[in-house]
């Protein structure tokens, strides 16, 4: 395996010989190190590169592996953290003004479960301005790159960690998701991004935006690196109130039995409006690919979206309003024109506004639950619309790149995206497979079906071989 094969490889791929001794850890993780320095800050996914501190952590793991005390498969892997999750020692950003300098001292829950299971952080990534955006043009840390289109934006808020995934700077990352923030990246950088059912997975320690819409999640280039990610991050952390007690089974136990005689719902209406024709075939195609493979697929019909994305809309622009109105007060000329706009808008609503929109947002999560009583999951478009350049982003975009993904988010749905196409330019899209509460093990095993048949998530970016620029040569 050459040194450019090494840097895309699955973590599924790498556990055993890491394992074995094959593998070091440390030149693992020095090799990644290697990447990123090529890489940044024209890419500028990172934020901060914690590069002595991984090669501590590799120095460790590869101690311990050596010693018979392999923790799992994620051990000696390098990774990265979205600067939305406290890190003891390293500054957390947030992507802000108001938390430049902030250096914690105490971890978010999912490092310390990525710590706990071996793996190596080799920095935290850059992200839309607290979180607060699709496309990560981040207006105090600079916009992060699309590996596939360096003057196109890489989604948002997770951009930094999608962007990092897809250029082979980390095997996996750790995004957060309020309205499209793991899956619309995911859609447009070309790999997995899973958003779990609220309370799933703990979101102690990160940034609060939406306290009842937040999620945590893992972005990876592989549906089972996804899976082994969630394996790891999953489960009840009583000091995250939304947290939930509920079992958590082995994600990896049926991702390979196919999707023969499971039935699959295609809700059209709202989820196939306003897509670009290029999207439409790509997830046609693959909705085509898993009835080929045995899925029964049909079309179903859902409540009222529309009312679902609008209560979700009121939701968050109250809570993060909530979570900032004594920042603006004090001093607004933090926030960047964009985010401090939104946040104020919050502050028109009502109490009454929140608790009607909360009503009829429970109201709402009955009836998309009772309409897929039928199916054992729905498919769909991730975002109806590709990336787009991040100087020329059309206004109509802003609605368009949550459009499918926001209300999934306000009916607490496990929902993944993965590639499966591009458009003939290059830029990849996104299919979403969107389950029931807490059943993430089925829409793990319908997406591990389709990437097995397609060789979508084998493409790479074209990336340049010299330091210090982006431009269209190919490894």
């Amino acid at each position: 395996m050459t040194d450019q094969d090494l840097a895309y490889a699955s973590i599924a791929e790498l556990a055993p010989r890491l394992a074995s001794g094959e593998l070091s850890p440390v030149a693992l993780t020095e090799q990644t190190l290697a990447r990123i320095e090529r890489l940044e800050p024209a890419l500028n996914a990172f934020i901060t590169v914690t590069a002595d501190a991984a090669r501590t952590q590799a120095a460790r793991a590869e101690a311990e592996i050596a010693d018979g005390h392999h923790r799992g498969p994620l051990h000696g892997v390098p990774v990265a953290v979205k600067d939305l999750f406290a890190t003891r020692g390293v500054r957390t950003t947030f992507g802000s003004r108001l938390y430049a300098d902030w250096v914690p001292d105490y971890d978010a829950t999912v490092v310390e479960r990525l710590e706990a299971a071996g793996a190596v952080c080799v920095g935290k990534t850059n992200l839309h301005e607290l979180a607060y955006g699709t496309t990560s043009a981040n207006p105090h840390y600079g916009p992060v790159r699309n590996p596939w289109a360096p003057d196109h934006h890489p989604g948002g808020s997770s951009g930094g960690s999608a962007a990092a995934v897809a250029a082979g700077q980390a095997y996996a990352a750790i995004g957060s998701d309020t309205g499209a923030s793991i899956r619309q990246p995911a859609h447009c950088c070309g790999i997995v991004g899973l958003k779990a059912t609220f309370g799933r997975v703990s979101k102690f320690g990160g940034l609060p935006l939406s306290w009842s819409m937040d999620h945590a999640g893992p972005m990876t280039r592989t549906v089972r690196d996804a899976a082994l990610l969630l394996q790891v991050l999953a489960g009840r952390d009583p000091r995250d109130p939304g947290s939930v007690c509920h079992p958590v089974p082995d994600y990896l136990d049926d991702l390979d039995a196919g999707v023969t005689g499971l039935r699959l719902g295609v809700p059209r209406d709202w989820f196939f409006d306003n897509c670009d024709p290029l999207v439409t075939a790509a997830v046609e195609d693959a909705i085509s690919v898993l009835g080929d493979l045995g899925a029964v697929v049909a079309d179903i019909v859902m409540p009222d979206i529309s009312s679902v994305f609008a209560a979700g809309s009121v939701i968050i622009a109250c809570e993060a309003h909530a979570c900032y109105q004594a920042d603006l007060a004090r001093d607004p000329a933090l926030f960047s024109e964009e985010v401090r706009a939104m946040l104020e808008m919050g502050g028109f609503y009502t109490a009454e506004h929140l608790l009607q929109a909360q009503r009829l947002r429970r109201h709402l999560t009955d009836e998309v639950i009772a309409a897929m009583r039928g199916v054992d999951a729905m498919l769909m478009p991730t975002c109806p619309v590709p990336t787009t350049p991040i100087d020329v982003s059309p206004p109509d975009h802003a609605f368009l790149r949550i459009q499918n993904t926001q209300p999934f988010d306000t009916v607490s749905l496990p929902a993944l995206s993965l590639p499966c196409g591009f458009t003939p330019d290059g830029r990849p899209i996104g299919l979403q497979i969107v389950g029931h509460p807490f059943d993430e093990a089925h829409v793990l095993r319908i997406a591990q079906a389709y990437e097995a048949a397609t060789d979508w998530h084998r493409q790479r970016p074209p990336l340049p071989s010299q330091p210090g620029s982006l431009d269209q040569q190919s490894i």
